[in-house]
């Protein structure tokens, strides 16, 4: 049997009941970073045997594990906070073992996105939207953003110290009107929840910050209205093929769909490759 666990975001007082019974009654636990895992092992007196599953071994441990299940041994998997599988690695074990009739069991315990929802204020009768890591290209961001103004509504999103700073700037310069909530280290000792509209979030992180992310963005109403990306890049081929320049055509997507002028540049010189093809 494949354990699915869910671990503390943090505080390793929120781990349930259920998980710590299976933590100790399995054969072997899978885990994202071992020395973390043993020290919510240490905090309960488990001693089951620890094995790596992360990132860059995902590929060749899940074969692995595999043949562990297929053998019959009961197997956990743990990341480093939260679920499995969820914008952390596992995924690919939970599928090939689905996919294979192996017995699956999912054991639920803490959610940032859930957690970061409700302390934001945002939650409502809508719904949310979870969307794992925020695109890293301004390009990406910027094309996910549209996504989300369309159809508006609050999104969840998990992000780095790193980047928040260039995130919120990019966020709330097509959006400053939009509510939104930085939550970081959620459960630990240095918790914090800043709410704000995006432009106010934008002042109060102008730069890199410790701990982990879940940032909340309540777009409001849908708007159907805004432009896709191939509505940007048919209007940017369209105004080439009238004659048009490289910088008026970039000029004019960025007054009419509201494109900012690095991403207009990027499209037109797209859609002038696609016209020499």
């Amino acid at each position: 049997m494949l354990y699915v666990c869910a671990t503390p975001l943090g505080n390793l007082g929120d781990v349930t009941l259920r998980v710590l019974e299976t933590l100790r009654s399995v054969e072997v636990i899978a885990a994202e970073d071992t020395r973390r895992t043993r020290k919510l092992l240490a905090r309960y007196d488990i001693h089951t045997p620890l094995t790596s599953l992360f990132a860059h071994n995902e590929a060749q441990k899940t074969e692995y594990m595999i043949g562990v299940l297929r053998a019959g041994t009961d197997v956990a998997l743990v990341t480093d906070a939260g679920t499995p599988g969820v914008s952390d690695p596992g995924m690919r074990l939970v599928v090939r073992a689905v996919a294979e009739g192996l017995p699956l069991a999912v054991l639920p315990g803490a959610s940032a996105p859930v957690a970061a929802l409700v302390a934001s204020g945002l939650a409502g009768e809508g719904g949310f939207r979870f969307v794992g890591y925020l695109p890293r290209k301004s390009a990406a961001l910027a094309s996910a953003l549209r996504e989300w103004r369309r159809g508006g509504g609050v999104i969840v999103a998990f992000e780095t110290g790193k980047r928040l700073a260039r995130s919120l700037a990019e966020l709330a310069a097509r959006v400053p009107e939009a509510s939104g909530a930085v939550c970081r280290e959620l459960t630990k000792l240095h918790e914090e929840i800043v709410r704000g509209r995006l432009t106010e979030l934008t002042q109060r992180f102008p730069g890199e910050v410790k701990g982990e992310i879940t940032l909340v963005i309540d777009f409001g109403p849908a708007q159907p209205g805004v432009a896709t990306d191939e509505d940007v890049s048919a209007a940017a081929r369209a105004l080439l093929a009238k004659g048009l320049s490289k910088r008026d055509t970039a000029a004019a997507l960025g007054i009419c769909l509201g494109v900012s002028h690095r991403e207009a540049e990027r499209i037109v010189r797209e859609a002038a490759g696609w016209e020499r093809r």
